[in-house]
């Protein structure tokens, strides 16, 4: 379905373009994710980060660059928590959610302050991972190389952002989740190799772990699949209108209210916000805090699994909130002369729909949280590593069902008919 919509999507010249530019971006990306940040022996790096889970999959999602300590080092997750931040003052602050009703306007300003918040996010986590994780990686200690440390990996974290904002501008997708999504999938040959060499060279891991994994990953990725194609149609119905001599309305049509509306992002935004104790803890390295997450908070503790379910679940419901508005919608309905079948115009109908988002809302988000936390259970009674578990195969399988649908979103708009053959 998504090499077709792709094969089909081609043929129109400025859908080409627009995704031989995104490739080109995320081309530089990964260009970048390979040049080293001057002074630092990254052995030291890598030796760290295979020594601790949730540093090997921050690894991950930055696409190597972490382990490397290159320029793309901290990734875009600043971003992603500043983003966050930013909605949830949107919500508590007035003068934020007003001006986030103004329009175009009102979301420019919005974004302009994520992008310093941004900055100033990128920049203590550089300090803290500078002073913390990466001091004994820097080859010539002081004052000078510390700085050209911390601004590089804040102005790495910055052309990102800036990256991701150009593929969502001029692109096709959401440029974030495709940076992410592909640092994910620049990984799974290491991944491959690693586990053969595992298996099969140092025999430290069972040769049938690799069907298990195999059957896991395709029971997520299925799952996956089934969640985010699964919807509620809510019959509406259109009352019959005389303007002159035309006859207007009359007819049935219905509200697609889908299961996971939020998509991918409360995977993205709960692996972000998670990552902020080992930031912390970067800040005071052999201190008790330090010890605490490394001995209690990592990737396959019972209190990661935990939290990492429920804020999925926060996250999925939050999302939900700000982008579907009940009353909105049922006022709508109400203006144009349209009502849901057996239930009354204006609030009760904004009351129903608020009924049936939430209740979608929720099994939703225990399925997302499910998938989740199941790999991470099944890693920690097996001992078999699985970096690419629920959270890679979410992400992974999310953003390229989301980009697909964006294709066929612009090649409807154009009119474009061979794309459902």
């Amino acid at each position: 379905m998504i090499i077709d919509t792709l094969r089909n999507a081609w043929k129109i010249e400025d859908i080409r373009k627009k995704i031989n530019f995104t490739i080109l971006m995320l081309l530089i990306y990964r260009i970048g994710t390979f040049v080293p940040i001057p002074g630092i022996n990254s052995d030291y790096m890598k030796e760290l980060v295979a020594g601790g889970s949730l540093l090997a999959f921050f690894d991950i999602i930055t696409g190597g660059a972490f382990a490397n300590f290159t320029i793309f080092a901290l990734g875009i997750t600043p971003h992603i928590n500043a983003s966050i931040i930013m909605q949830l003052l949107t919500v508590a602050i007035p003068s934020l959610e007003q001006l986030a009703k103004e329009g175009e306007e009102g979301r420019k300003k919005i974004a302009q302050y994520t992008r310093y918040f941004t900055i100033i996010l990128a920049l203590l986590q550089a300090f803290g991972i500078t002073y913390g994780l990466a001091q004994g990686a820097i080859k010539n200690p002081g004052f000078l190389s510390y700085f050209v440390v911390i601004l590089t990996l804040t102005a790495g974290t910055a052309f990102l952002m800036w990256l991701g904002e150009q593929i969502t501008d001029k692109g096709i997708g959401n440029g974030i989740s495709l940076i992410i999504f592909t640092s994910i999938v620049s990984r799974l040959p290491i991944s491959v190799i690693s586990t053969y060499q595992r298996v099969f060279v140092a025999k430290t891991q069972s040769v049938w772990s690799i069907p298990v994994m195999i059957v896991f990953a395709i029971l997520l990725i299925a799952g996956v699949i089934f969640i985010d194609m699964g919807e509620r149609r809510i019959p509406v119905q259109y009352a019959k209108r005389v303007v002159g001599r035309k006859v207007y309305g009359g007819q049935s049509t219905h509200i697609p209210m889908k299961v996971n509306s939020s998509g991918v992002l409360p995977i993205i935004f709960a692996v972000s916000i998670l990552a902020f104790p080992q930031t912390i803890a970067q800040f005071f390295p052999g201190s008790g805090f330090a010890n605490w997450v490394d001995n209690y908070f990592s990737q396959g503790s019972a209190l990661y699994a935990i939290l990492y379910g429920l804020l999925i679940i926060f996250f999925t419901f939050f999302y939900t909130q700000i982008t579907f508005n009940p009353v909105e919608v049922a006022n709508n309905l109400k203006q144009y002369g349209g009502f849901v079948m057996g239930i009354r115009p204006g609030k009760p109908t904004a009351d129903y729909l608020a009924k049936i988002s939430n209740r979608l809302t929720f099994v939703g988000s225990l399925f997302l949280a499910a998938i989740a936390i199941i790999p991470i259970v099944v890693s920690a009674a097996t001992k078999i590593p699985m970096y690419f578990g629920g959270t890679a195969v979410l992400i992974i399988v999310g953003v390229a069902m989301e980009t697909s649908k964006e294709l066929e979103a612009q090649m409807l708009m154009r009119h474009y008919k061979g794309f459902l053959k």
